[in-house]
């Protein structure tokens, strides 16, 4: 069995015991950092999945190119100020987990998390530079990276936007389907609705050569992975607990 794209989300803090997410206890400020992050990782595994699905050539590592379409769709799919906000909420999320790393673990398939942080700050930058100053300045992107960030985002635009057109000219369709779904907690419920909602955008613009799976299952981690063997992107329930966790920091 060939899983792709493992995202093992480390102890977030020293705590002995990592609280679990309640509707009746979360802001909408943790709600929100929750939803982006969740989206941020699905489009991550997406990326794994369409290269797969569509037979892609990737020159580098395959997590980063992942990653790219991760920031290249929030740029994509939404307006202006909600961007901006995932984007924020997303960096967030790697420079939380930057913060609270142990040892670099140079041999890893994914780019330490600061590194990855910066990516991401920008390839949003680069899609926008005119109106997104503030944010490469408020996210700390130095001068000597940010010039060279439209670039990056164009190389982005002409590999990525190419892949979705093969699956937009045929029209939308149902080929993203909810596996399934196992979920008793407040946390995975919100997994559960935050991927649902996704996947009914993704059918109305959409239309894949083969259908594509994505369940919401406990898996007793944090943890998101595509499965080439079956076609299938699997987003764990823990997942929320460990961003709700975190956005506190933020």
């Amino acid at each position: 069995m060939l899983r792709i794209g493992l995202l093992v989300l480390t102890v977030v803090h020293a705590c002995p015991a990592q609280a679990e997410f309640r509707f009746e206890d979360a802001t909408d400020e943790q709600v929100a950092f929750v939803e982006s992050n969740l989206l941020g990782i699905f489009y991550h595994e997406l990326g794994h999945a369409l290269i797969d699905l569509l037979d892609l050539p990737i020159f580098g590592q395959e997590e980063d190119a992942a990653d790219v379409l991760s920031v290249f769709l929030i740029d994509a799919f939404y307006e202006e100020d909600a961007a901006v906000s995932m984007a924020y909420d997303t960096a967030f999320g790697f420079l939380g987990e930057a913060e609270n790393a142990g040892d670099i673990a140079f041999w890893d398939v994914h780019g330490p998390d600061l590194q990855r942080y910066y990516n991401l700050v920008c390839l949003f930058y680069g899609a926008n530079p005119d109106d997104r100053s503030d944010v490469a300045d408020d996210l700390g992107l130095p001068q000597d990276r940010a010039e060279w960030c439209p670039d990056e985002y164009d190389q982005a635009a002409h590999s990525w936007g190419g892949a979705l057109d093969q699956i937009t000219q045929v029209g939308g369709g149902q080929s993203f389907l909810i596996g399934e779904v196992e979920v008793d907690s407040d946390g995975g419920e919100l997994a559960a609705e935050v991927i649902r909602f996704e996947l009914e955008a993704l059918n109305d613009e959409f239309r894949l050569p083969e259908p594509l799976l994505v369940s919401i299952v406990p898996c007793g981690e944090a943890n998101a992975f595509y499965d080439a063997e079956y076609a299938e992107i699997t987003m764990c329930a823990e997942f929320v607990d460990t961003l709700d966790d975190m956005s506190v920091d933020f």
